[in-house]
């Protein structure tokens, strides 16, 4: 139980991917509370492993590990609410980012090097490369995404076998287990503690500075925890993309127009907040399998030269709901084909259902568009940090954008056809049939054109889903400097996925994970020995 009042040298909003490693990390040395708004990934250890990835993203009960929402764009997205964030929920793969994102960062590669190790030794292990997975891999090279790069956790133009965060057993590890590297005499998590708002001092003559935070518990008890007097200590907003806007408009920081249309007293006006918002296009191809295939998330990635990045998952359970969908969508593209007396027809026919049993008995091929110009905003909905925000993508409003999508379709269209692959796919299918297939499935709320399964342009506008890696809203250099503090604002910083212009690597929860310790240790530094001096 959460004292009414209690005092920190940090306190860090947000137990999610960056605020694990960088609330251990902290507490190296200083006292630390950790507020997250959700639960424990431990309550039922089996519950985050890999077999229930997709249960796990569709559950939309109250005490969930994602919260559901849907972009004004009309796309079905998610947010995470359990200690370990987005690393309890994702699909595991783990890969650094390149060397551009590090350098427009302006991070230490030293320092990012041994964050990064910090990180791997707890959590990274190399996944297996079974029959599908690997058949695809070598359809990708096929389809001319080279060199073959083997396994490696680096940024690497072709193909390569990246990092993941299930071991042997399936098992997934999370950001919160990097929480096992903390001081337990030095650190406070509390679950299910809601951050209503940060408090602020004001002085005439002085700089806004931050004080502490208001937050609820499950009972809806409220609590205030409050800063040290030492003038090193410091509020850290670790929410997310979504999280940690919201919370700042919530708190008195952001446009003030929207500000007051809620009646919040403006503590300073920052029009950059809640700008910038990012969600990198994905676009699908769900491929049914004539072949017994394996349980697999991510395993390997082909990175295109052209801004395309291609991944993969087979043999996936789905809810039942789901089942039914893809097992009618199919059918009814298979009662259009000629070919009637094949068994997959006879199968599709009979019993739809058959196609998935428990498991899909097939993959789906994941193309994500890198750097997308494209971006959109956040706006507060209401003034409760329980509900999501107002958010807008604006996918594909950059033509460049979508020339990257149709671009990467044809590659992985053209790994689905390869003679690598063709173990694993029916002949009856035709690549018009597997887009036919995605243009019928109630993938998003965006409407349909007639033309979705000739016109890649269209198939990617009209399909186009969330990879869950948006990002954004509070800006390096737009809401926070180089050492992730906010603009015109004492004793507060902001390290997430926020701050970042472009989501890093393939995957970004390696590099989020590594922010985490790169900046506690800078932190530390500053605090005991001044500014962190490059080496």
């Amino acid at each position: 139980m959460a004292p009414e009042v209690s005092f920190y040298d940090y306190i860090i909003i947000g137990g999610g991917t960056a605020g694990c490693p960088l609330a251990a990390t902290l507490s190296e040395s200083a006292n630390v509370l950790v507020l997250e708004r959700g639960g424990s990934p431990y309550e039922n250890p089996s519950k985050p492993d890999k077999g229930n990835f997709f249960p796990n993203l569709l559950d939309v009960s109250p005490g969930s590990y994602a919260q559901e929402f849907t972009s004004e764009d009309g796309v079905y997205n998610a947010r995470a609410r359990v200690l370990g964030g987005g690393s309890v929920i994702n699909a595991g793969f783990y890969s650094r980012a390149e060397p551009e994102f590090l350098k427009q960062a302006g991070l230490n590669e030293a320092l990012v090097n041994y964050s990064y190790q910090w990180v791997e030794k707890k959590i990274a292990f190399e996944p297996p490369m079974l029959q599908w997975q690997s058949a695809l891999r070598d359809g990708l090279l096929e389809a001319g995404v080279l060199p073959n790069n083997g396994f490696t956790f680096d940024h690497i133009y072709g193909t390569k076998i990246g990092g993941t965060i299930f071991d042997g057993d399936d098992h997934r590890h999370t950001a919160a287990d990097l929480l096992e590297y903390a001081n337990p005499y030095r650190i406070k998590v509390y679950l299910h503690a809601t951050v209503e708002k940060i408090i602020f001092e004001t002085k005439v003559f002085s700089r806004t500075r931050a004080q502490g935070v208001v937050f609820e518990d499950e009972l809806g008890k409220k609590h205030w925890a409050l800063l040290t007097k030492d003038y090193k200590s410091e509020v850290i907003l670790s929410a997310g993309a979504l999280g940690s806007p919201q919370l700042l408009m919530l708190s008195g920081i952001g446009p003030s127009q929207q500000l007051k249309k809620f009646g919040i007293k403006v503590v300073m006006d920052q029009p950059m907040v809640g700008q910038g918002l990012v969600d990198n296009p994905l676009n699908v191809l769900l491929v049914p399998s004539p072949s017994p295939v394996e349980l697999s998330l991510v395993s390997f990635v082909g990175i295109t030269r052209f801004g395309s990045y291609i991944e993969a998952c087979s043999g996936i359970s789905f809810t039942p709901s789901w089942s039914r969908s893809v097992a009618k969508a199919l059918a009814a593209i298979l009662n259009q084909t000629e070919q009637s007396s094949t068994k997959l027809f006879q199968e599709g026919i009979l019993n739809p259902e058959s196609l998935l049993d428990t498991r899909i008995r097939g993959g789906i091929i994941f193309e994500k568009v890198k750097d997308p110009i494209s971006s959109g905003y956040l706006e507060l909905r209401n003034m409760n940090p329980r509900d999501n925000p107002k958010v807008t993508f604006n996918y594909f409003q950059a033509p460049e954008d979508l020339m990257k999508c149709v671009h990467g379709v044809k590659i992985a269209i053209d790994a689905v056809y390869s003679k690598s692959f063709s173990n694993f796919r029916y002949e009856i299918l035709s690549a018009k049939a597997l887009l036919e297939l995605i243009v019928n499935l109630p993938l998003n709320q965006r409407p349909r054109h007639l033309t979705s399964a000739f016109s890649l342009e269209k198939f990617c506008m009209d399909t186009v889903m969330t990879i869950w890696h948006y990002h954004g809203g509070c800006r390096l250099g737009k809401v926070v400097d180089r050492d992730y503090k906010v603009l015109g604002v004492e004793a507060l910083r902001i390290v997430d996925g926020s701050t970042f212009t472009s989501s890093p690597g393939t995957n970004p929860q390696a590099t989020v994970m590594m922010l985490g310790r790169y900046m506690g240790l800078k932190i530390l530094q500053e605090r005991y020995f001044g500014k962190y001096r490059k080496k």
